[in-house]
């Protein structure tokens, strides 16, 4: 993988490939180098698409059983390599030992499971009203799936791009956030090749800074890819939407969110003070699932934010590599000061600064905003930071039309002492995920994660076989068939 201490090759077509060119990957809270990485061109996606179309026919049809000791070889090996895996984390992202174990935990989880999908039913027989015929519809692999991972939750997120299209027998080119070449994307073809993974079944393309639009051109011009399946920003994913269907290739897209979670007047307060803490400030409020919006019952509101903001005030930043670091440092300098700006923009049209809010080196206190008027950014729009808005409710109806009050549905949550109210709630909100009596954070490798909305579409888990795969209508005739001409 290596060329020297640092200095990283592409994967192709089971090599590791020279891009001829390096960048460097800093680590976001020393700002001291990770790694030389390499700065991959179009040629090299293409090559990459090449190789992963030859390696098509072969593993289309490999029997489940070889696709299933590769998944539970990958599972071993990614535990094995903890303190290494957690250590680049830290090092790359600026993830938490915390986040970091989360991370690691449900890329295992995905493999294991996984080597249970590849023996999914992959087909049904249909009734005919022909005589003597028998017509079935058998789910067909799609072929070369393109992969784009992000930053954030870059372990998991890479790993849960790749899985399960391979698992359902297509082969993957993964290209990797600029911000996160190893963990989003090398890392994961050492450990499938090591698995066993045959050559070119999965490739990955890293590229530098300004490198993303060329090799996603490759992609969507290429005609050996036949869907993308991209992880990021809503804006970024409504770009990538337009491109495929003028190039008429299938996309699966994981969006952003703007998460909120209700707390009524009969919910624990202790408990709903600890649910909102880590839900909107868990990996800095990095994860497209953190909670954004508090929305809270009158009632308890003067209780709750008071809780909330002694909660907040004692939650550790600082070092992600400090076991008893929560919340660590913003992934670049830019997205430090958006974040800040979206605060100082709300603070300026009205909004109560109740916690938080100052900058100490890469890092940003979390803060919490009460009184934000509709015409602030951040009362519609996620700042993708540690950020909570906390607005209060007259009662259940108000509290649902503040959650739906916006573009987005990744995820909700509900807390009640009334399980059946939050599940009649659940129906109401315009969410592709709603969690009654917990936060808005959670995945488990085989639930059917993913948005609505701007949210995105498409899911995750052994629920994508329809996403990456395509259904044949196949007939068998038994003796001659009566024509009427």
């Amino acid at each position: 993988m290596g060329t020297a201490v640092g200095t990283y090759r592409n994967y192709v077509g089971g090599q590791w490939i020279d891009a001829g060119a390096h960048f460097d990957d800093f680590n976001p809270y020393s700002g001291e180098l990770v790694a030389r990485a390499p700065a991959g061109t179009r040629a090299d996606a293409a090559a990459a698409v090449a190789a992963a179309r030859e390696a098509f026919a072969a593993w289309s049809v490999s029997p489940p059983e070889a696709r299933q000791r590769v998944f539970l070889k990958a599972a071993d090996l990614l535990e094995g390599r903890r303190e290494d895996l957690l250590g680049t984390l830290a090092a790359e992202t600026g993830a938490s030992a915390g986040f970091g174990g989360f991370q690691l935990k449900r890329a295992v989880s995905e493999l294991r499971q996984a080597a249970g999908w590849v023996y999914q039913p992959t087909g049904e027989v249909i009734p005919s009203d022909s005589p003597g015929a028998t017509h079935m519809a058998v789910r067909r692999p799609l072929g070369v799936v393109a992969g784009i991972s992000p930053w954030n939750g870059a372990l998991v997120l890479a790993w849960r791009t790749v899985v399960a299209p391979i698992a359902f027998g297509n082969t993957v080119v993964l290209k990797p956030s600029e911000l996160a070449p190893l963990s989003a994307g090398l890392l994961v073809a050492e450990v499938m090749e090591e698995a066993g993974l045959p050559a070119g079944v999965l490739n990955v393309t890293a590229h530098g800074p300004g490198g993303a639009a060329e090799i996603a051109d490759e992609f969507f011009e290429n005609d050996a890819v036949r869907c993308l399946n991209f992880t990021g920003s809503s804006r970024t994913g409504r770009m990538l939407a337009a491109r495929a269907g003028g190039a008429l290739k299938r996309i699966v897209l994981e969006l952003g969110g703007y998460n909120p979670l209700i707390v009524l007047a009969d919910a624990d307060l202790d408990y709903a003070t600890e649910a909102t803490a880590f839900g909107a400030f868990f990996h800095q409020g990095e994860i497209c699932m953190n909670a954004r919006k508090a929305i809270v019952e009158a009632g308890v509101y003067d209780d709750f934010l008071a809780r909330l903001r002694e909660r907040t005030e004692r939650l550790p930043v600082g070092d992600p590599a400090d076991p008893a670091t929560v919340v660590g440092p913003l992934i670049t300098a830019a997205a430090l000061g958006a974040v800040r700006e979206r605060i100082e923009e709300a603070v300026a049209l009205g909004a109560t600064l109740v916690s938080g809010g100052e900058v100490e080196g890469p890092c940003l206190r979390p803060t919490i905003l009460a009184d934000v008027p509709p015409a602030a950014s951040i009362y519609r729009e996620e700042a993708f930071g540690p950020v909570l808005v906390v607005e209060p409710a007259a009662g259940v109806e108000e509290a649902i039309r503040i959650a739906n009050d916006h573009r987005y549905g990744l995820s909700a949550g509900i807390l009640t002492g009334d399980p059946d109210l939050g599940l009649e709630m659940a129906r109401r909100l315009e969410s592709g995920i709603v969690h009654v009596n917990d936060q808005t954070i959670h995945d488990e490798a085989q639930m059917p994660l993913g948005g609505v909305r701007d949210s995105g579409w498409g899911r995750a888990g052994p629920h994508s076989v329809e996403d990456f795969t395509h259904v044949q209508w196949v007939s068998v005739q038994e003796g001659r068939r009566p024509f009427p001409i």
